[in-house]
């Protein structure tokens, strides 16, 4: 049976993966001893995130093969917009912080080069290439959900609600369809194209675990 292009991908990243499961901000979500502070960050950038991965999606639109799929990346840049950004805010009230925090907050180093690397690749490279860079962050968070969730849901509720949010189904239905996305857009690839999707996707994933440590770290700006 031929591997999956993105199992291959998956394969090829799986030191990345495992060392951001390991780490010790997943790891105390799962525990439910993460220290807030660092939570709070996390919470803090990811909503700044979040608003380049809906410009992502929408480069998606205008970069993507066929009608079906340009309704898919339009779908989710609304999913991104309204849905989850309005979860995040409501999220993000549990931990004491605003709607006026959330938008005063300036991306941290890590979060600025993530999501510049993310809108270059998509804006510059291939369609594929676009693929391989955003998938790390939707499927990466569906996998450390479920692993995390196997171990037992944290005591912490915030923690399990966290949890349940990435191993919710129709969070795994938009990872399955994410999944057949790359998969469609890789076959028949030269070797050299192949090459750098896998670069792409290698380097989010690297910047997902940058993106722990970053949180774990509270980083800033040092002037």
């Amino acid at each position: 049976m031929t591997e999956r292009f993105t199992d291959h991908l998956r394969r090829l990243g799986d030191a990345i993966w495992e060392a951001q499961f390991r780490h010790p901000f997943v790891q105390g979500i799962g525990a439910g001893t993460l220290p807030l502070e660092p939570f709070a960050h996390w919470v803090r950038q990811d909503y700044l995130y979040l608003i380049e991965y809906a410009r992502l999606f929408a480069i998606g639109v205008a970069r993507a093969p066929d009608l079906d799929s340009m309704g898919r990346h339009a779908e989710l840049a609304q999913a991104t917009l309204k849905t989850e950004m309005e979860l995040h805010r409501s999220y993000a009230a549990e931990f004491g912080i605003s709607p006026e925090e959330l938008e005063r907050e300036v991306k941290a180093p890590t979060c600025q080069a993530y999501t510049d690397f993310l809108i270059r690749t998509a804006a510059l490279g291939s369609y594929p290439e676009l693929m391989g860079a955003l998938l790390p962050c939707m499927w990466g968070f569906f996998e450390i959900g479920h692993r995390l969730a196997e171990q037992g849901m944290p005591q912490e509720e915030r923690y399990a609600k966290w949890v349940r949010m990435y191993t919710d189904p129709e969070f795994a239905e938009l990872v399955d369809w994410c999944r057949q996305a790359t998969d469609a857009a890789a076959q028949d690839l030269p070797r050299g194209e192949r090459e750098r999707v896998e670069t792409a996707f290698l380097i989010s994933s690297r910047y997902e675990y940058l993106f722990w440590e970053m949180a774990w770290r509270q980083e800033q700006w040092p002037v």
